[in-house]
């Protein structure tokens, strides 16, 4: 789980003027920051790190960053665990050319966009359903390009791409997507 602090020289809410970090930590604590900190500037910066570096060189800034960050820059606590998720989480992954076989015990990962019509979503799992093929992750995001209303699909299906059910549940699942990406397959452990 990510866990994110408030980082200061020192350790109080006073005189704070902007509090630093990557733009996605700023998010993650939006509604922490609006209730305590309300009309402090929001300043994005490359990294935690980074802002946790700045704030370590500012009376007036503050950082979001972890216990490590405030231990390397001698930074003080003002309010632990400040996300707005308890069960926060960021994934990270290593996309390249070598594709691992399978194991008997792997997962594959899948961006996919349907039209926007009615029933487009229950249609496109059909083919797992049908497949006995299980998702363990779905989630939404709005595409960033387009309209209102499309959105990409962030998929985690049991099995390898190369495993005969995964295989043919991929293969008419592509038939209802107007947009389908396989970002492969990887043990389960991993």
């Amino acid at each position: 789980d990510v866990r994110h602090n408030l980082l200061r020289k020192k350790g109080s809410l006073e005189g704070i003027h902007a509090v630093c970090a990557h733009p996605q930590a700023l998010a993650q604590c939006h509604a922490w920051l609006a209730e305590h900190l309300p009309g402090v500037e929001q300043r994005a910066v490359s990294s935690n790190a980074e802002g946790a570096r700045m704030a370590a060189h500012s009376d007036t800034l503050a950082a979001i960053a972890g216990d490590a960050a405030a231990a390397q820059y001698a930074l003080q606590v003002v309010h632990g665990n400040i996300q707005d998720d308890p069960n926060n989480r960021t994934r990270f992954g290593v996309l390249g050319h070598w594709r691992p076989g399978p194991t008997g015990k792997d997962r594959s990962s899948l961006i996919l966009s349907v039209p926007n019509k009615a029933g487009a979503v229950f249609e496109m799992l059909q083919p797992l359903a049908r497949n006995g093929v299980s998702m363990s992750r779905f989630e939404s995001r709005p595409a960033r390009s387009g309209g209102n209303w499309e959105y990409y699909f962030y998929i985690d299906i049991e099995g390898h791409q190369t495993d005969a059910k995964v295989a043919q549940a991929l293969a008419e699942l592509r038939d209802h997507c107007a947009f389908y990406k396989c970002l492969g397959s990887y043990p389960q452990a991993a």
